[in-house]
C-alpha cells in the first residue's frame, strides 16, 4: 500500500465515520426558529467532541484494514493483480 493510498483510505473512512457520528447526542432547539436558527438545527452540536471521536474511530478502522491488507489474510493482492512483496 502506497502512502497516498493509505492517506486516501483514511480520509474516506474519516468522512464515513463522521456522517455516522453526527446524529449522536443531537437535541433540537426548544424554541423552533428561535435565535435565528432553523427548526431542525441542534442546540449544541458538540462538533469538537465529534471530530475527536471520529478521528479515533477512523484510526482504529484504518489500522484494522491496514493489518488485513498487509497480513495477506484476504487475497487482496491476487484480486488486484499486484506483484508479490
Amino acid at each position: 500500500m502506497t502512502p497516498f493510498t493509505a492517506i486516501a483510505m483514511y480520509v474516506v473512512i474519516w468522512w464515513i465515520v463522521l456522517f455516522a457520528v453526527l446524529p449522536f447526542g443531537v437535541k433540537p432547539t426548544e424554541i423552533p426558529g428561535g435565535k435565528g436558527q432553523m427548526t431542525g438545527a441542534p442546540e449544541k452540536p458538540m462538533m469538537g467532541k465529534k471530530v475527536i471521536w471520529t478521528s479515533i474511530v477512523a484510526a482504529v478502522v484504518w489500522l484494522i484494514i491496514f493489518a488485513i491488507v498487509h497480513s495477506d489474510l484476504l487475497p487482496v493482492r491476487d484480486a488486484l493483480q499486484l506483484p508479490p512483496r
